[in-house]
């Protein structure tokens, strides 16, 4: 398989992660009033906003007495990502406070307040305080050399298909002369296997399967960063990408649950260039937004400040 240049590198996330963690703890929680104080007026509400849509809880909440203090999170034999995208943010913080972590693909909402990757979108999630864990494979940019117009007017995907809708899909698609599609593991359904492909080749095409696996499409971001087009149904879960603040027609083409008008939907696109091509815009330009390290850093400091206040954790 070609080493694909568009991917995060992991062993440069791992050693940054473990390098940070020899430096003395206090050094970071001296710096959490830098964090928590105003920015400027148009930015702290950009950044409130944000605080507001990823932790949703509100002041009165008393967490059970065994809930685990932050200096007892560890590190485990899997799901290292997540320990480590955790640790560059409750090192702010005074490791006496508690909190609750679930890591790994979560798609319910937990009983008590809980920091999670990933949650159901909509109404009764409160319980889940999302944060940017798993960052270095969800948030993954590219850099696309070409545009819309010199892409294939096709439609391609390869993932783990370990769910029956991808399989589902797949075996709808895997003919059609406008799709080039098939899953990656060879553990079972041998039938629709296909060979690996890089970011760059994916690129090729116009359009770009989004389909949500164990939660979220771990594609999305790097689809809506190029320029090529998302295409998905409307999505169930959402992450620290606020997949639930995507518009369908704006951010990404939108098909029906049973994947039944792909095709006039791919159609209809590549007879209208001018609304493809705003599709591609609108979405480069929601993926900027994530692109502003700093500002990231604080609203995550800032969504964990708000956990510790409405737990009564600080008076």
């Amino acid at each position: 398989m070609a080493f694909d240049r568009q991917k995060n590198n992991k062993l440069l996330y791992y050693s940054k992660g473990f390098g940070s963690m020899l430096l003395p703890g206090f050094l970071f929680r001296q710096q959490l009033k830098k964090y928590l104080q105003v920015v400027s007026e148009e930015d702290e509400a950009y950044i409130q906003n944000r605080v507001t849509y990823y932790n949703k809880l509100h002041a009165g909440i008393i967490l059970p007495a065994g809930t685990p203090p932050l200096k007892e999170l560890r590190l485990g034999k899997k799901l290292k990502t997540y320990f480590l995208d955790s640790k560059q943010i409750i090192r702010y913080f005074p490791q006496h406070w508690r909190a609750a972590f679930l890591f790994g693909d979560v798609t319910h909402v937990p009983l008590l307040p809980t920091i999670v990757k990933s949650r159901p979108i909509g109404d009764g999630n409160e319980n889940s305080v999302l944060l940017k864990l798993d960052k270095v494979r969800h948030f993954t940019f590219t850099k696309d050399r070409m545009n819309l117009a010199q892409k294939s007017d096709s439609l391609v995907w390869r993932g783990h298909a370990h769910n029956d809708r991808r399989v589902s899909f797949i075996r709808k698609y895997q003919h059609h002369p406008m799709c080039d599609v098939g899953q990656i593991n060879q553990d079972v359904n041998s039938d629709i296997v296909k060979p690996r492909l890089t970011i760059d080749e994916h690129l090729k095409h116009k359009f770009i399967l989004c389909l949500e696996g164990n939660d979220v499409a771990s594609n999305l971001k790097w689809v809506m960063s190029s320029h090529s087009i998302a295409v998905m149904p409307k999505p169930k879960f959402e992450t620290w990408f606020m997949e639930g603040r995507l518009e369908a027609g704006k951010h990404y083409i939108c098909i029906a649950e049973d994947f039944s008008d792909l095709e006039q939907k791919l159609q209809y696109y590549i007879n209208h260039p001018h609304e493809a091509a705003g599709i591609v815009q609108h979405a480069n330009d929601y993926i900027a937004q994530f692109k502003n390290e700093p500002r990231e850093l604080r609203i995550a400091i800032r969504v964990m400040q708000k956990y510790f206040t409405c737990t009564g954790q600080i008076s």
